[in-house]
């Protein structure tokens, strides 16, 4: 979840600046060749390039916005026996995925977590935390490290940009469509663009960002179920299972870890809350229960 909550802050954040810029400036004319009609050809190309744009400017910042926001500490030189012991795993691992030797990096939390992250599958980032390798042996750990690498080698991140930058191409399409109708129907503006056009972009814009989210965490669901399948290939079934146990373990327990939860990026849901009965729709991973079934049943 962590690579994906930066992924997406980002591109929301660049969509946001991007379309009040070039709205200031007047860009949003484009739209209005005849001053009432919308050109929807227009419209679209202007859509998809600023929508693009956004999502390919998020993985390329993605391996900086986690080492900056995650405070990942680099292992350049290992330090101790475990550092070492982490270097020789991910580089075997690496090896039999098929890709590059990643940065590799350990981060201050408490929590049992990790993430893989960078726009090329030769020159990723993967990091752990001390939760982690506090809280798992060597081969629940090392699956692990084996599924972070099966998102790399797997190309996810790649694969979510493709589909960010589609959704983010429809969410300025149609927030614009509805602006336009808003402005010219329902205000009765002729000329140019009132600022109920701009208010209604807005508005539009954030409610089709959120409903488009659950499309983008609907395609990381499914990338998970393969990750997890590269981690039992690579590592081992009875250690990616082990791992999955182990979250499962300690996410029943009480604990002071507040609402964001571990490696794989899950969410503590309440009972009888809108997160219980909604909240799936927006998680970037399926239940544990959901994986551990999965990699029995294969």
């Amino acid at each position: 979840m962590l690579r994906i909550g930066l992924f997406l802050l980002t591109n929301f954040a660049i969509l946001l600046l991007a379309g009040a810029v070039l709205s200031f400036f007047g860009f949003d004319s484009i739209m209005a060749q005849n001053g009432v009609d919308l050109n929807l050809t227009a419209l679209l190309v202007w859509c998809a390039v600023i929508g693009f744009a956004g999502s390919i400017i998020s993985l390329l910042a993605s391996k900086w916005m986690a080492k900056k926001f995650m405070h990942v500490r680099m292992i350049d030189q290992p330090k101790n026996e475990t550092e070492q012991w982490l270097v020789s795993t991910v580089e075997s691992l690496s090896k039999d995925a098929g890709v590059g030797m990643p940065e590799l990096g350990i981060f201050p939390s408490p929590q049992s977590n990790a993430f893989a992250t960078g726009w090329n599958k030769n020159k990723s980032l993967v990091a752990v935390s001390e939760g982690l390798l506090q809280r798992m042996n060597r081969d629940e750990v090392r699956a692990v490290l084996a599924h972070e690498l099966g998102h790399v080698a797997n190309g996810d991140m790649v694969t979510l940009t493709l589909i960010q930058g589609v959704v983010n191409t429809f969410v300025l399409f149609f927030s614009r469509i509805i602006g336009h109708f808003v402005d010219r129907v329902i205000l009765k503006n002729e000329q140019g663009h009132g600022i109920g056009y701009f208010i209604s972009v807005m508005i539009a814009q954030i409610i089709l960002t959120i409903l488009a989210s659950m499309v983008v965490m609907w395609f990381s669901r499914r990338r998970e179920f393969r990750a997890d399948e590269a981690g039992a290939q690579l590592a081992g079934s009875t250690a990616m299972i082990g791992a999955l146990e182990k979250l499962k373990a300690e996410y029943n327990m009480p604990s002071d870890m507040g609402e964001t939860f571990t490696a794989f990026g899950l969410k503590n849901g309440r009972t009888g809350s809108f997160q219980e009965k909604f909240g799936h729709l927006f998680m970037s991973h399926p239940p544990l229960d959901a994986r551990i079934a999965a990699l029995k049943n294969q």
